[in-house]
């Protein structure tokens, strides 16, 4: 019955394929609009034939409308000894629907997924990019893909980023009618449709006529508001792996016990090593954080998605021989060392990025989650590492994994734990200058700016570059004309998490002089830069990161300027944040004081508009002109 039915839809597809007119000029105008791309079919078939043999095949027709939809013309298929690729051929059409080409897996390129790393020697990936420049084109094509598993059942997103459409995409899971099955649908508002027999099951799930979305300033992660639908099923195979989970408990235990078991033995000279390292430290945490810092100094990360490497981290006894790993192997093996001196952490699964996501609570899924991050439950001190970074300091996320609940994976089980959160009071930016401003408008002074919370990782990247590269780098942040560094000092404060920054700095004619006035603006090195003015904004407004900025500027002035200026007063609060500015004069010097303060949070998209209008009112007083007369 299986058989008769996959080729009643194949058959069916070949028609379509023949007669589909991929003329550019049949596409909807409506989808044109704000569209790089318009997938003009597209079906993704999981065949779950048994747990050990899953078959997907995708088959899709894509029409590229210019340059910028190159990325979705292309194709990535990677495969190991266990992920088999069974065929790949396609098409290329021209504007008006003419074939121009055909491609096999052939005219693909075949590379290894991470190069020149013994621990990811099986991973591969078969690439392939039509050359192309003639716009619009339509790409057309098929692949078949075997795993031997079905613990990771790729997640449908029938758009998968901003500015592009689709006329018509389709989704179908086909399994055993016995079979137990968990699935969550994100913006999806329907039934799937159902066939039943007594052979097998097929949910089959489609849209048609989804426009494309614009990427707008300040929008939330993208599964907020594109559809998905995730299948997790309940019995699965791992390779040599069998089980089955229906929650968060049951998939963490299994990880502990499988992925991570007979994983973490180090060389018996390695635990000894570890056990002197520490053998003057009296607590835990002191412990910990030493062997961190050894940790950091004998490894370095190789970036491997997780799927691509595996989801079983490395031996550990390979990452102390090797000294490298992918973020598992580097927190499997500083969970090893901690383990030699018997400290107690968690190997964590979290969905990284600066966008924040959180693993889906009421929905436990392997394919949820692309990176790894270590949690050490110190008795009343919670600690968490990040393992694939050789400066970051101990006890220090940062934006990538901070403020999202994560799966911690224990003897006990899987717990979801929430990730630090660093809000508007405590990512702090707080700087002090005095300047000496000269009658020719010259400023010469020093500055000294403090980095704390998620604004700690500001400006660390300095501390790896040369000096003529860090003096680069900095006349783009403050973006200042005619600035010079006399001198520039970093300092990081590791125990307390912040970062300083020291720079004795001059600017030549900052003021300019006319008719006998300077036109000092007293905000040189943190004006707020204006965010697009957005008609109809169709997105929510979200504001990942909550920070403060402090700048306390004092200015001493020459002899023979005189400042005509008014003490100024500024302040501005609302839902979004704050926003302070002071200026006044004290004998010879005039006093700059200013902070700004922007809340965490999602907003409805109406609400942009007075957002917009409130960084406009920032940006304003940002640029405030003071004008200082000269005697004689």
């Amino acid at each position: 019955m299986r058989k008769i039915l996959l080729s009643i839809l194949s058959v069916i597809s070949v028609f379509y394929a023949n007669a589909q007119n991929f003329s550019a000029e049949t596409i909807p105008q409506a989808l044109k609009n704000r569209a790089t791309a318009i997938i003009r079919q597209s079906e993704t078939t999981v065949d779950m034939r048994s747990t050990d043999n899953v078959m997907l095949t995708v088959k899709k027709a894509i029409t590229i409308l210019n340059k910028n939809g190159d990325d979705h013309a292309s194709l990535a298929l990677f495969y190991d000894k266990n992920t088999s690729i069974k065929g790949v051929k396609g098409e290329i059409y021209d504007e008006f629907g003419k074939l121009t080409s055909k491609f096999s897996l052939s005219n693909f390129k075949d590379e290894s997924a991470v190069s020149n790393f013994s621990l990811y020697e099986d991973s591969r990936v078969k690439y392939y990019s039509p050359a192309v420049n003639i716009y619009p084109y339509t790409i057309v094509y098929t692949y078949e893909i075997r795993n031997k598993q079905n613990l990771v059942i790729p997640e449908w997103r029938p758009i998968s980023s901003y500015d592009i459409a689709a006329e018509k995409s389709t989704y179908q899971f086909i399994c055993n009618p016995k079979d137990e099955l968990r699935i969550h649908s994100a913006n999806y508002n329907r039934t799937p449709e159902e066939v039943l027999t007594d052979k097998q099951k097929v949910l089959k799930w489609s849209v048609e006529n989804v426009a494309a979305i614009k990427q707008e300033d300040y929008s939330p992660n993208a599964a907020v508001f594109l559809t998905s639908i995730k299948v997790a099923p309940k019995d699965f195979v791992y390779y040599n792996l069998k089980g089955s989970y229906s929650n968060w408990d049951e998939l963490g235990k299994i990880t502990y016990d499988n992925l991570l078991k007979n994983r973490q033995d180090l060389p018996a000279p390695t635990k000894d090593f570890i056990r002197e390292l520490v053998s003057k430290e009296k607590t835990d945490r002191d412990k910990a954080q030493k062997i961190y810092k050894y940790m950091q100094q004998k490894t370095r990360y190789i970036s491997v998605q997780l799927g691509i490497g595996g989801l079983q981290p490395s031996f550990a006894s390979d990452v102390d021989k090797l000294g490298y790993g992918d973020c598992k192997g580097l927190v499997n093996y500083m969970q090893s060392l901690l383990d030699a001196v018997n400290i107690e952490s968690y190997y964590c699964v979290v969905e990284a990025g600066n966008n924040k996501k959180d693993l889906i609570s009421s929905f436990a899924s392997m394919e949820q989650g692309n990176h790894i991050i270590l949690c050490l439950p110190l008795k009343g001190d919670t600690t968490w590492l990040e393992c694939t970074d050789q400066e970051i300091p101990f006890g220090y996320l940062g934006s990538f994994t901070s403020n999202r609940l994560v799966l911690a994976c224990t003897k006990d089980g899987g717990k979801l734990l929430k990730t630090p959160k660093y809000n508007a009071e405590n990512s702090l930016q707080e700087r002090k200058a005095s300047f000496v401003l000269s009658k020719e408008g010259n400023l010469k002074g020093n500055v000294t700016t403090t980095f704390k919370g998620e604004q700690y990782e500001n400006h660390t990247y300095l501390l790896n570059k040369s000096q003529n590269d860090r003096e680069n780098a900095l006349r783009k942040i403050y973006d200042v004309n005619n600035i010079n560094f006399d001198e520039i000092a970093f300092k990081k404060d590791e125990d307390q998490i912040i970062f300083t920054e020291d720079l004795k700095i001059n600017v030549g004619h900052y003021a300019p002089v006319n008719n006998g006035k300077l036109f000092l603006n007293p905000n040189l090195l943190n004006v707020k830069k204006s965010i697009p003015f957005i008609r109809n904004r169709v997105l929510p407004l979200y504001i990942s990161s909550g920070y403060t900025d402090v700048d306390h500027i004092s200015y001493t002035l020459d002899q023979d300027i005189v400042p005509e200026f008014q003490p100024k007063s500024v302040h501005i609060k609302n839902e979004f944040g704050s926003y302070t500015l002071e200026v006044k004069k004290e004998d010879n010097k005039l006093i700059y004081y200013r902070i700004l303060s922007i809340k965490e949070g999602m907003y409805k998209a109406a609400d942009y508009a007075k957002f917009q209008e409130f960084i406009s009112e920032v940006v304003q007083n940002d640029n405030l002109k003071l004008i200082l007369s000269l005697k004689g």
